[in-house]
């Protein structure tokens, strides 16, 4: 039996504010889009959280047995400089700087997009779509928006009737806004402005004389709006409505607020059951983005060239210190928050490996069955990888306890125990192991080194080298227990 069967999972729904029971339109089948990058730089760490956080969702979906389609796009075109439908093309100007092909720009960081996901163990997506593959269904939906007389065409340009679409729908139901605040909050257009309110958002834009990409169209060469190809691209490949769609939580207004319109007049139907935004990554007390300059890229992390971190990180280490916040909860970013989330990973990784080194008994003394239960019911609610992780480091210690054997399991117990400890920490979280067996041999023989110095030291009654090795030994998170049968150690 599938594990979609016998788990109820909650989802906090972005447009009910609310936690609600998952149930997907087909059962045993879920559709879920993910707003993919913009790409016309590298992807920095606030960017990958993001995805990350989708990717542990994807991951749990089909552990749970579910058969997931999920579409990711990326944007190449459309994108431009602000909100405001002003500016040039993100991509276009990246290009133009660079004196090189526009395409050339999107390759080069679609690449490292790619990469740096792979790295942090991220799955691929089913669907990758772009938004210039794109254009004839963009098109398309234009034409069937304006003839419905929810848009309105201005020297090449069609923008969306925001007034008039409120007259019978709410825009503002996903982010809480309303409308009437809107306009009273919003200076009168000036007169370059085309639009007829400043709350309307471009459709189609007619590209000027500095603008590279550009395509023909019934109203002018141009290029799409960009909140209209995640319209295009969602429904295509999941249908007019779809069970979830994420993506972070600045992206609620205007862009999604923005989908939610188009898509309900083009289909009459609302497009997405569950909405999902995941929050965002704080370095130095702000937002980290590529607008302000305040941010860093996973690359420098791992390799660590930077001036912000003590030393490099692992790609493991680093998403097991994303994981370690809820993904609606905001995750401020630091050398000492990872360096204490390394050492957890560690004490993991140590665990997973020395649960093969467990001998068996007849009979258990922990109830291995409560645990997986607590593990799945952290997970139901809402995804809550926090607790999940908790509850790991229970089996952590369950671990060391059989290894000292001040605790018992059973032959099948211990299987079972295996067999759910791997599909979390592996499957689930998406980690890797980066502790090899032949690392954790090399620890154990510097500590048991280390030990042995120690007890020469006490022997000679040199209390003050003792004492310092032990010391030290706690600084980096290992911990020395004097017992009747000699010194032992523990990873904390």
């Amino acid at each position: 039996m599938e594990l979609y069967k016998t788990n109820q999972l909650k989802i906090y729904n972005s447009l009910s504010k609310s936690k609600e029971v998952f149930t997907p339109l087909v059962e045993g089948k879920v559709g879920m889009y993910v707003c993919g990058p913009t790409v016309y730089s590298d992807v920095h760490l606030g960017n990958v959280r993001t995805f990350m956080s989708f990717d542990m969702v994807f991951r749990y979906l089909k552990h749970l047995g579910y058969k997931v389609r999920y579409v990711r796009n990326i944007t190449d075109a459309g994108h431009l400089e602000n909100d405001a439908d002003e500016g040039e093309d993100r991509i276009s100007k990246k290009a133009r700087l660079e004196q090189i092909e526009p395409m050339e720009v999107v390759q080069r960081y679609t690449v490292d997009f790619h990469n740096t996901l792979q790295k942090i163990n991220n799955l691929p997506p089913s669907i990758e779509p772009t938004a210039t593959g794109h254009i004839v269904e963009q098109i398309e939906i234009i034409k069937d928006i304006l003839n419905k007389g929810l848009a309105y065409e201005v020297n090449g340009s069609v923008y969306f009737d925001v007034l008039k679409y409120n007259e019978t729908a709410h825009y503002g139901v996903l982010s809480g806004r309303n409308i009437e605040d809107s306009i009273h909050n919003t200076r009168e257009l000036d007169g370059q402005s085309e639009k007829k309110n400043p709350q309307d958002f471009a459709l189609w834009k007619k590209a000027d004389e500095r603008h590279i990409m550009r395509w023909p169209s019934p109203w002018s060469e141009g290029f799409p709006g960009w909140h209209l190809e995640c319209s295009a691209m969602s429904t295509k490949y999941l249908g007019e409505t779809f069970d979830i769609h994420g993506g972070g939580m600045d992206l609620k207004f205007p862009h999604h607020e923005c989908e939610i319109a188009q898509s309900k007049v083009k289909n009459g139907v609302n497009p997405v059951r569950y909405w999902m935004h995941a929050n965002m990554l704080i370095l130095n007390g702000q937002k980290m983005a590529k607008s302000t300059g305040n941010y860093i890229l996973p690359n420098e992390i791992f390799s660590g060239d930077n001036t912000i971190l003590s030393k490099p990180f692992t790609p493991s280490a680093t998403r097991f210190f994303m994981l370690q916040a809820h993904y609606r909860s905001i995750l401020d970013f630091s050398s000492k928050a990872l360096e204490a989330s390394e050492k957890g990973y560690i004490k993991l990784m140590e665990a997973v490996n020395n649960i093969n080194t467990i001998e068996v008994s007849n009979e258990s003394s922990i109830d291995i069955h409560s645990w997986k239960e607590k593990c799945y019911a952290a997970m139901n609610d809402d995804f809550n990888t926090p607790v999940l992780i908790a509850h790991l480091f229970e089996a952590v210690k369950y671990i060391n306890l059989l290894l000292t054997k001040k605790e018992t399991i059973s032959s099948e117990d211990l299987q079972h125990f295996k067999t759910t400890l791997n599909a979390f920490v592996f499957d689930v979280l998406g980690l890797k192991n980066d502790l090899s067996d032949d690392d954790s041999d090399k620890l154990s023989s510097v500590v048991e080194l280390l030990i042995a110095m120690r007890k020469e030291a006490r022997e000679n009654k040199n209390w003050a080298l003792s004492d310092k090795i032990r010391d030290k030994l706690l600084e980096i998170g290992i911990q020395l227990k004097d017992g009747k049968e000699g010194t032992t150690f523990s990873i904390n």
